[in-house]
């Protein structure tokens, strides 16, 4: 199945339970539990399947941003897409969550004309698709951080709440959790 490219037919996907991606996801699980060996999800798996829906949107890692956000030269904007309670247990230092699009076009209104801007998630799906459609409306200096805000936590990346360090993440779910290494787990999914 080929997906759309242009701005008028992208249909946002979800990867949360009911969601296109997520549909599967529970199907695969459930056919897993019906005598066959377990399925184990991958961060080979996420990577492609981000790719495959969003082959055009640009991406950074985590080593890069890393050095970004170090360097007081570059104005850089980082925007959350996570959910509420998601943020509220952790986030990168100075981010920006964001509701919607329409959300991050405000909140970059008053943003440098220079200035990267990264997108990011729990494992970079709903990041990839605020970036496609930021770059949809225009915006060139945008990318989605590989392996979103897990990633950064397993490799012992600052983690924040407000400007107090932590070390724990909101895991999402059962299904997204088991990608989060279980000493970074707020809870256990």
């Amino acid at each position: 199945m080929s997906e759309p490219t242009s701005a008028t037919s992208r249909r946002p996907r979800d990867i949360r339970p009911g969601g296109h991606l997520g549909s599967l996801l529970v199907a695969v699980l459930l056919l897993a539990g019906c005598g066959q060996q377990p399925v184990h999800l991958t961060w080979t798996d996420v990577d492609e399947r981000i790719h495959q829906a969003f082959p055009d949107v640009p991406s950074i890692d985590t080593a890069a941003l890393s050095d970004l956000m170090g360097d007081p030269a570059r104005s850089l904007v980082l925007l959350d897409a996570r959910e509420p309670d998601e943020f509220a247990v952790s986030h990168l230092r100075g981010a920006l969550r964001v509701t919607s699009p329409d959300h991050a076009e405000a909140l970059l209104s008053g943003a440098p004309k220079d200035a990267t801007i990264v997108a990011y998630c729990s494992v970079g799906y709903r990041s990839a698709h605020l970036v496609a459609e930021l770059r949809d409306r225009g915006r060139t200096d945008v990318r989605n951080l590989d392996g979103s805000i897990f990633r950064w936590a397993n490799e012992d990346r600052p983690l924040f709440r407000g400007d107090i360090p932590v070390h724990h993440v909101h895991p999402f779910d059962d299904t997204w959790g088991v990608l989060l290494e279980t000493d970074r787990r707020a809870y256990s999914p």
